[in-house]
């Protein structure tokens, strides 16, 4: 008997801004010494947390079974949740446990196709059991319960008669898409919808469903339910696209129309309505703007603009709120003309491919403000009290905040944007970031802001920032001693450097320890090794042409030698060297279907590693491949 099961129904939940994971509690720093080498420190980091206790959000339960699932360890996976199903049980709610046992259903139901054939079908039925009492313990109300029974069940072959559960269980899912975590989750209800009329000869149903996930077929080897859009048009969005009303009345915050986010506040009087940041473009604040007049069509006329810092995606739509009032005034830092400098001269590379296609630097080189800042201002604007408190920044050092301490609002624009600073530009200050966090813990602000959703969702109070800090103190600490060793970068993130109090504090910082523990370290390495580095890169000046005549002129691998090898590496879930051999060997093997498949694996793979928690990554990586991922629309 022949039994089809699991394509590769990964999940990787709920999303965030910005991170790479790594370990298991080892000593001191509960994390291995610089000099080891363990197989995934990401993987590693996430099973540290997920053993201390039952993680109070969710999110880092589904990380590390994404983790698991993209490793292809399914098997391993589904025993440490289990363990820890069995050893936190008499502790977990029944919603809990619920999450627990689906995401042990999910891992063993992919894992099955490396069962025996003899052993495969009572192995199924088994994985069917444990679905089944999750949806038990949930009393069939929790999304991700349904989500997770949804997909396995379509997957299964006929031979187990789970269709009708499936598309009911799919069907419940579009029906209560307000209960999904964001409506990026929808994306894998309509393919699988679709899969299934598919099988059953209802061909168009299949493709309107096929439409409605945004995928262009059927042939899909990952799973995506990241909050992140992708598309040539539009360029990068962190979310799906929303307003909502921070302060009711007064604060509005508008995510997914681009790139960034857009804040509107309506002054005490009523009569002034001012902006912070200006959006990338002006066709995107245009419809962001427009938006925010439909939703609350009673708004007074905007006066004002306040720019957090002058990046890209900050001040490029100025020109578009400029048009709107003559009179309207934007406020600035003094030394913005140094940040537009830098963005001027970075490779241009990247602009189209995270802005989108009707990006243009002009709108960038063009921003001037009208009120310039180098000093802390206190102002009013319609009787509401404006505080501009300019800080260096961990991204830029022409960063101000915006405190507006009657509402309990402190816009923080991107100072604590993971990458300090944009990766493809010479830029971004760490002690700069840490002097900026006391003075958010000073002001304590109810409602912090930032400049981008994902830091919203992920830096949200000053208690934990003022945790992270001590946090990201020792790891400069770490990185400094290890470059004077003469340690590769490769092998300082490969230590998984834990904080020793990090696993003992508070469990909000977990997250955002791991969303910036990559790239602070990648910014301090580089900020002080030279360009000649300790593996000795920088020392040759080889091209990539270089290396492909050493890979297939010299070294004589072969077409049919790179894709076997490329398809090795994937099933071990070493897609970075699997992308970095398909790299190497440049364009002499460009016109091979087979390496063009295995190429469209690797990066989609990497799409799917990263989708909840790099998003520059998965912008990338979408990139190499030309892949687009629609925005789906979030539905109340």
């Amino acid at each position: 008997m022949r039994i089809v099961l699991f394509s590769s129904a990964v999940l990787l939940v709920f999303g965030i801004l910005l991170a790479k994971p790594g370990g298991t509690p080892t000593g001191a720093g509960f994390g291995n010494q610089i000099g080891a080498s363990p197989h995934r420190p990401e993987l590693e980091y996430l099973r540290a947390v997920n053993s201390v206790a039952p993680p109070r959000n969710p999110e880092l339960l589904f990380l590390l079974m994404g983790q698991y699932s993209n490793a292809n360890l399914q098997g391993e996976g589904a025993e440490f949740f289990s363990a820890r199903l069995k050893e936190f049980g008499p502790r977990l709610t029944n919603a809990q446990k619920s999450l627990y046992l689906s995401a042990i259903g999910l891992l063993r139901a992919q894992h099955a196709s490396s069962v025996s054939l003899l052993h495969r079908v009572g192995y199924v039925k088994d994985t069917l059991a444990i679905l089944e009492r999750a949806r038990q313990a949930s009393e069939g109300k929790i999304f991700v319960e349904n989500w997770v029974a949804g997909i396995v069940h379509s997957e299964l072959h006929g031979f187990f008669s789970q269709r009708s559960a499936a598309e009911a269980e799919l069907a419940w899912c579009a029906e209560n898409a307000g209960k999904a975590p964001h409506a990026g989750w929808l994306r894998e209800v309509y393919y699988h919808r679709g899969k299934l009329a598919l099988a059953h000869g209802e061909q168009r149903k299949a493709q309107d469903y096929l439409r409605r996930s945004g995928y262009k077929d059927f042939d899909r080897p990952i799973t995506l339910i990241t909050p992140f859009s992708e598309e040539v048009a539009l360029g990068h969005a962190f979310y799906p696209r929303r307003i909502a009303e921070i302060v009711p009345g007064r604060v509005y915050a508008l995510s997914g129309f681009e790139f960034t986010e857009y804040y509107f506040v309506v002054s005490d009087d009523g009569r002034e309505l001012f902006g912070i940041d200006a959006g990338t473009r002006p066709d995107s604040a245009k419809t962001a703007y427009e938006a925010l007049r439909a939703f609350a069509p009673g708004l007074p006329e905007l006066t004002t603009i306040f720019i957090t810092h002058a990046h890209w995606d900050h001040v490029g739509g100025h020109s578009y709120f400029r048009a709107l009032n003559p009179h309207l005034r934007f406020y600035a830092r003094s030394n913005y003309q140094e940040e537009i400098a830098r963005e001027v001269d970075a490779p241009g590379i990247f602009d189209k491919q995270f802005f989108g296609e009707h990006f243009n630097l002009k709108n960038v080189r063009s921003f001037k403000p009208d009120v310039a800042i180098d000093r802390r201002t206190e102002l009013k604007i319609g009787g509401t009290r404006i505080e501009l408190i300019p800080v260096q920044g961990g991204e830029t050092h022409d960063a101000m905040f915006i405190h507006l301490p009657d509402q309990g609002v402190l816009f923080a624009g991107d100072f604590i944007m993971p990458y300090l600073g944009a990766p493809f530009v010479q830029e971004g200050d760490l002690q700069g970031l840490l002097d900026a966090i006391d003075i958010v813990v000073e002001k304590h602000p109810p409602h912090l802001l930032y400049g981008h959703e994902p830091l919203t969702r992920n830096f949200a109070s000053s208690s934990m920032l003022a945790q992270l800090k001590t946090d990201l103190l020792w790891l400069r600490e770490q990185v400094v001693s290890a470059t004077r060793r003469g340690d590769e970068r490769g092998v300082i993130h490969q230590a998984n450097l834990i904080p020793p109090g990090l696993l003992s504090g508070l469990p909000e910082v977990y997250q955002p320890y791991l969303i910036l523990r990559e790239h602070v370290i990648d910014r301090v390495y580089d900020q002080n090794v030279g360009y000649w580095q300790p593996d000795l890169q920088g020392l040759d000046h080889l091209t990539s042409a270089d290396r492909a005549e050493l890979l297939v002129d010299y070294l004589g691998v072969s077409e049919r030698n790179v894709v076997k090898t490329v398809e090795r590496l994937a099933a071990d879930g070493k897609y970075e060297l699997a992308a970095s051999l398909l790299e190497s060997s440049g364009n002499r093997l460009q016109g091979s279907e087979s390496v063009a498949h295995a190429r469209r694996l690797v990066y989609l793979k990497l799409m799917e590693k990263y989708q909840n928690t790099d998003p520059f990554k998965f912008i990338i990586y979408s990139g190499r491949i030309g892949e687009q991922t629609p925005q789906m629309i979030e539905r109340k």
